[in-house]
């Protein structure tokens, strides 16, 4: 009986290692009335809802929500909350969204929000340059 279960669970074991599950998927489709909740979620006054609200838009990757969220991380008085919207806009990654985080680094006034600004946007320049263009600007250069 041992034996049986021992077998059963290496045969899963290497069914597992061969056959690795496809990971999540990226092509999701969202539908207008979530991103209308998630634009709702934005403007609410609490700050639970706005935090996972602003969270859930980056993931997404929803560019129409980028000034509100631009909105967040200029007028908001808490941390946290202007921490979330430079997430989400540095996830959603256009210019605009990154030109945002960019600002937050020089002109917001708590260093712990400049901080994760910084981190963010250092990040997100590191995982855009490849070797290719490490190479092509090498080459330009000479």
């Amino acid at each position: 009986m041992k034996f049986t279960f021992t077998i059963l669970f290496l045969i899963l074991f290497v069914t597992a290692i061969i056959f690795p599950s496809a990971g999540p998927k990226t092509n999701l489709i969202v539908k207008h009335n979530t991103v209308e909740s998630l634009l709702i979620g934005l403007n609410s006054d609490n700050i639970g809802l706005k935090s996972s609200s602003a969270y859930m838009i980056g993931e997404l990757k929803i560019s129409r929500a980028v000034i509100p969220l631009m909105k967040m991380l200029h007028d908001s008085k808490d941390e946290e909350l202007r921490i979330a919207a430079a997430l989400a806009l540095y996830k959603i990654g256009t210019p605009m969204a990154i030109n945002a985080v960019k600002q937050a680094i020089r002109f917001d006034a708590s260093e712990r929000v400049n901080k994760h600004c910084a981190r963010f946007y250092y990040d997100f320049f590191k995982n855009k340059i490849t070797d290719e263009d490490i190479s092509m600007v090498a080459a330009k250069q000479r």
